[in-house]
């Protein structure tokens, strides 16, 4: 699969009062992305829980924040998502500043973050949807190795 892109704007309310997106308001900025991400595979977060009784779920989060996002900026959110199990799936994300390629002189925030799937009603572990396991061609590597990919 390659790599989704989500454009983004910071606004007064993602920023501190010196004009500096406030540390927490970027894991808005990835689960936006994500979200996204799902509604270009033609699936929206309701219509999952309504027909497919499924919801998903953060279970863990790594973020290196490298340089700090700016009131105004635009933003350019990416997600490679790869499947973590039958239940899970994990996603480097990372977020730069403008909307060119990618670079690593506009790296703002990496992170790997892992989604689990979860029965509506039961919040149990359910197997992921035919679609994402479709959608989503590259299983994560054996634990120990490190999922995230690195800028150039």
């Amino acid at each position: 699969m390659s790599v989704f892109a989500w454009p983004a704007r910071v606004y007064w309310e993602d920023t501190d009062a010196g004009g500096i997106v406030y540390y927490a308001n970027y894991l808005r900025f990835l689960e936006r992305a994500r979200t996204e991400w799902l509604r270009s595979l033609g699936h929206s977060q309701r219509a999952l829980v309504e027909e497919q009784g499924v919801v998903f779920t953060v279970v863990s989060l790594e973020a290196d924040y490298r340089r700090p996002a700016r009131l105004d900026d635009e933003l350019m959110i990416t997600c490679e998502p790869r499947v973590e199990g039958a239940a899970s799936v994990r996603f480097g994300q990372r977020i730069f500043r403008g909307t060119g390629e990618p670079d690593s002189e506009r790296l703002l925030l990496q992170a790997s973050v892992r989604v689990a799937c979860l029965d509506a009603q039961t919040l149990k572990p359910k197997r992921l949807p035919e679609f994402l396991l479709r959608s989503t061609i590259e299983r994560a590597p054996p634990r120990g190795r490190s999922s995230r990919s690195q800028v150039e």
